[in-house]
């Protein structure tokens, strides 16, 4: 029965489906359901993997009683530029969080990032992001903190003085390389292992092939983000008033800010890289200051 509420049946063939690996459009189907519902449903209540159908359905029979009880509250806007679909685009932003909690982010930093992101502006206040979401200002808080923390945001004052939250085509470079920073210390840390375990022991040689691993794949990641953000970036440059005769920027031998050996003046990967000559691709040193 499209657009009822959901039966406690319902949801434990939703928690099968999620056991059983389905994706939540197959599960839908198999309800008879809109997608949107059963992706609803499942970030409502914990995600894929603490979703539990009998506490959910009591969560949602809770809440009910809490809604009949408290003043109804302003729905979320529902106006989008653009002629696009409101319903559509509120249930991808829910899709879309869903999939950034499922690579280990907690659920409401999913939220108020998949929210950033898909903002034509890539900017939000505090205010702002607790209506569109309808939470707490204290969760919009503290979901930029770990954002932040993370260097998935950066914090603007706009005109008026407030704190603007952005998230940009830099920040998913900026964020690779804080996750790149912390690899590179991880890697430290297990070869300090080394000796303290006695080279040559079991232990002492699992640690140096962490070590090893991380800082292959770690540096890989910084040179893949370094490459990646001198094209992207590149490439409007030449867009404006361009014309056929400027196209060979992009030929082979040309536009050397984006070719694959130069690196940004930024030093990407200043802590990833020490101690680890030995263990890398050949060329490692090329680009490097």
């Amino acid at each position: 029965m499209p657009g009822g509420r959901l039966t406690q049946q319902e949801r434990r063939q939703i928690a099968l489906g999620l056991a059983d690996g389905l994706a939540y459009a197959e599960i839908a189907r198999r309800l008879d359901r809109p997608t949107s519902t059963v992706t609803r449903e499942v970030l409502r209540n914990g995600g894929p993997t603490a979703y539990r159908a009998d506490l959910a359905h009591r969560a949602t029979e809770h809440r009910a009683h809490r809604r009949k009880q408290a003043a109804p509250r302003e729905p979320r806007a529902s106006a989008q530029p653009y002629g696009r679909d409101a319903e559509a685009v509120r249930a991808y932003e829910e899709e879309f969080a869903t999939v950034i909690m499922t690579s280990g982010m907690p659920l409401m930093m999913s939220r108020v990032l998949a929210c950033l992101t898909l903002t034509d502006s890539g900017s939000l206040t505090a205010p702002e992001l607790a209506q569109r979401l309808q939470v707490s200002p204290a969760s919009v808080s503290k979901a930029i903190a770990f954002l932040d923390s993370q260097g998935m945001v950066r914090r603007e004052r706009d005109e008026r003085r407030r704190e603007r939250y952005i998230v940009d085509d830099d920040i998913w470079y900026q964020s690779m390389m804080v996750s790149a920073r912390a690899t590179a210390r991880l890697v430290d840390t297990a070869r300090q292992g080394v000796g303290v375990l006695g080279p040559g022991t079991p232990a002492a040689v699992r640690v140096e092939n962490v070590a090893r691993f991380l800082d292959f794949v770690s540096e890989g990641i910084a040179r893949a983000a370094e490459q990646a953000r001198d094209i992207l970036h590149a490439a409007p440059e030449s867009a404006p008033g361009s014309t056929p005769q400027s196209a060979p920027a992009s030929a082979p031998g040309s536009a050397p800010a984006s070719a694959p050996g130069s690196t940004p003046a930024s030093g990407a990967r200043p802590d990833a890289s020490s101690g680890a000559a030995s263990d890398g691709p050949a060329g490692r040193g090329s680009g490097r200051d």
